[in-house]
Order: structure tokens, then sequence, then C-alpha cells
């Protein structure tokens, strides 16, 4: 398998479904959204682009099976395995707020070997491939090179279906935004996570990420020169597991450490 040749045809998918999304925020009903549960939102156009992307895929790889947000598509293989968001940051779409992308990885036997983010209002596109490094719009990027937490920008995602770790996660909050330049929520993590590829920040940290969310993203950040762990620096699952800390690699122990001040004194 070519697999800079499958990035730039996955990339050619994603910007053509980059612009159904575009074209529909630009009229979308909020009338027509649902409910997956509690803050959980979707809409057609999730739906739609998730067909869409699905249907590009069978073309220019038929081998690969499918791990799908909205579940148009649930035929896992045991080798090749397509990881699909196409609508990361539905709430942010919903509301008319300009921040979501389409997130797509690929994984072979357990291992994200190909991943592409498109934010679709600023028309970036992310992708990477496994050892091939990682680019925007082409172009190279690479994570900063800022050695500690007190002159990084940190971006995190705020629970929003479970509260039960809540008032942990906010004191956890409270302590990175006095040692660091701030801590941002964007409400996409595919889009943290590239940011975090891209050096506009220092790291991003999360729990109770699905696969779709992420997948794409930690790829990025590896092939950009970053660091994925768990909240406590251990490799675990970084894609299937429920918590992601992504860093330049330089401010990981350190931002490890101030985690663990307040999360390993949890019941997860």
């Amino acid at each position: 398998m070519n697999l800079t040749q499958l990035r730039e045809q996955v990339i050619a998918i994603t910007k053509k479904t980059g612009q159904f999304i575009r074209t529909e925020s630009q009229s979308f009903d909020p009338s027509k959204i649902e409910h997956k549960g509690v803050n959980d939102l979707v809409s057609y156009v999730d739906k739609t682009a998730e067909e869409q992307i699905v249907a590009g895929l069978k073309e220019v790889f038929p081998d690969a099976g499918y791990i799908t947000e909205e579940g148009t598509a649930q035929d896992k293989h045991d080798v090749y395995n397509w990881i699909i968001d196409p609508l990361d940051g539905t709430t942010n779409f919903i509301h008319g707020l300009p921040i979501f992308c389409i997130s797509i990885a690929l994984m072979e036997r357990g291992e994200v070997v190909l991943g592409v983010v498109y934010e679709v209002n600023q028309d970036e596109c992310f992708s990477a491939t496994k050892g091939g490094g990682a680019f925007l719009n082409g172009n190279p990027i690479q994570v900063t090179k800022v050695q500690h937490l007190r002159d990084s920008l940190m971006c995190t995602g705020y629970p929003y279906t479970d509260f039960g770790l809540l008032q942990v996660y906010l004191q956890m909050l409270g302590a990175f935004m006095g040692k660091s330049h701030g801590v941002r929520r964007l409400g996409s993590a595919a889009a943290d996570l590239a940011y975090v590829a891209a050096g506009r920040f220092e790291g991003f940290f999360e729990y109770n990420l699905k696969p779709w969310d992420v997948a794409a993203g930690i790829l990025l950040v590896q092939e950009a020169g970053g660091r994925v762990s768990q909240f406590n620096g251990s490799p675990g699952d970084p894609v299937f597991g429920k918590e992601t800390l992504a860093t330049n690699g330089l401010i990981h122990d350190e931002t490890c450490s101030l985690i663990g001040e307040y999360w390993n004194q949890t019941e997860k």
C-alpha cells in the first residue's frame, strides 16, 4: 500500500465533503437536530457527510472496515479499519460557531498509519502518515520547542455528558490556568490535537473521548514530534482509552505531574 498516495486521495474526499458541510452551515435549520444523549447532538449534516466519506473511501480502498460515529458503516475488519468522525464539533456547527472538523484515520492491526483532519472553515487540512511526518496544506509542521508549562498555551475539553468528575476536573483546570499562559476550549478534539501538532498549543488533555475524536489527531501529534499518553504518562491505548494527553513532549512530564495532583485522587 502506498500511504502517501492514499493520503492524497483521502484529502480529496475530505475536502469534497467539507464543501458540503460548509454550504449547509450557511442555511442550517437548528430545529432539525437530534439528541443521541445528554448534550450529544447530531443532524442530517453529520449523517450525510459520513455517508459521502464512506462512499469515497470504499472506492479508493475497498478492503478496509469502518468504525464510524454515526453508524452509517460498521463492518469492522481484522486488518484495516477507517475511523471516521464526519463532523467533530457538531454543537459548534449547530450554533454557528466556526470551529468544526472532519477527522479520518486508517488503522492497520490496531495502529494508526494515516490521519487527516480538515478544519472546514479555515480550509486547513492537516495530514500524516506513519513515519512520513505531519503536514498542513502540504507544508511540514512540528510541535513547539517550549520547555516549561509556565510558557505554554494549553487546551482541553470540558465534560459534557459525564459530570461525575466535574469538580475534580475544574480544580485541575484552575491549576493549569495559574501555571500556564492559559487554557482554551475550542469544542473539537480533532482541532485541538491538530493545533498541538502545528505548534499553536503546547498541550491538550481531555477524558472520556471516543476513537473517532482522537485517532487522526494522535498520529498528527506523534508525526509532528510530540508525545501522546494517558494522564499518568503511560502509553495505554491512545485511541480507545478514556484519557488523552498530547503535548510537544518537552512539557509532558510536568503536565503529567500537575494532572496527577488531582486526577490520581479520584475513583475513575
